[in-house]
């Protein structure tokens, strides 16, 4: 039944994920918005799975919670019209791709430097001291780094959001 309850949740992850970036029901943004809560909920829903259950609540509370509704505040509090297509940048797209080369090198470096494919498997068991221990100690980098995609996420939120001035 675990293993069922992984890949549920595992498609739903990618498939909600997917249609936050394109999404084929409409040009709204607050659509996509919605769509990054399921996948937020679908990713505790593995930390679940994982018994990191602290994990499972924090990303339901700060990340479904808090972070969404700033982000649904920024889009319409800026009211952009749904039909409004925007033109490609290519010096944008062009960053945009190499960020996430990066990105998928940083995570590609990561697993294979955890050691999950040699028996090794983590001990925390959704203990709150040893994850906090654990999370500001040996993996510092990556907590900072989610701090500095949250804040490009929301800045790319605005950017995606405000009207052109001509």
């Amino acid at each position: 039944m675990e293993a069922l309850l992984f890949y549920i949740f595992a498609a739903l992850t990618l498939i909600c994920g997917l249609l936050v970036v394109a999404n084929p029901f409409t040009r709204n943004p607050v659509t996509s918005a919605m769509f990054l809560v399921c996948t937020i909920i679908s990713m505790a829903g593995l930390f679940v799975l994982l018994h990191a259950f602290f994990l499972a609540a924090v990303q339901v509370m700060v990340y479904a919670g808090a972070v969404i509704v700033l982000f649904l505040f920024v889009i319409m509090l800026l009211d952009i019209p749904s039909v409004e297509q925007r033109s490609f940048n290519l010096l944008g797209v062009g960053m945009g791709g190499l960020g996430l080369l990066a990105i998928g090198g940083m995570v590609i470096q990561s697993i294979l430097r955890s050691g999950i494919g040699q028996g090794k498997t983590p001990q925390l068991e959704g203990a709150t001291k040893a994850l906090g221990v654990t999370l500001f100690t040996e993996y510092v980098l990556a907590f900072e780094i989610m701090g500095v995609l949250l804040l490009v996420g929301m800045m790319g939120v605005i950017l995606l959001s405000k009207k052109d001035l001509k």
